[in-house]
């Protein structure tokens, strides 16, 4: 475990997207329009009609990534996730209709339907990057001194 705190100032960013943007593409869109280095996504909820995730396919090594695409209607339900050294690793969970529940790494091309609400919890000063470990397969989140 590699525990990261940081005291400094900080900035929130809220995004509002419409029909037809792309979620991931637009947080990038903010992250570099907002010189935002290092951050938290601390709220996002939306719609979809196109999403696309990948998930992990098993748990040796080395890892692997199933990818899927769901078009349907879809509710965003949740974004989270850090910004390090200005790129997002997001997680988001989506659900459809009454029974069905979908989640894993948001990936490029997930359309919104009418509205997605994102906000970011800017970091300044505070110094994050990844790594890769042992490995060599992970990218491990450190403080960047």
């Amino acid at each position: 475990m590699n525990i990261i705190p940081y005291k400094g100032a900080f900035e929130l960013i809220t995004i509002g997207l419409g029909p037809g943007e792309m979620l991931l593409e637009g947080i990038r869109e903010a992250v570099k329009q907002y010189d935002i280095k290092n951050g938290i996504v601390i709220s996002g909820i939306g719609t979809f009609k196109k999403c696309h995730m990948h998930y992990i396919k098993h748990t040796d090594f080395p890892p692997e990534n199933g990818y899927f695409i769901l078009e349907k209607p879809l509710e965003l339900t949740a974004v989270s996730g850090i910004i390090a050294n200005g790129e997002p690793h997001l997680h988001i969970a989506v659900t459809c209709g009454e029974n069905e529940a979908y989640g894993g790494h948001l990936e490029p091309g997930s359309e919104i339907a009418y509205l997605a609400e994102i906000t970011i919890l800017k970091c300044n000063d505070h110094r994050l990057i990844r790594k890769p470990d042992a490995s060599g397969y992970l990218g491990m989140l450190q403080a960047d001194e």
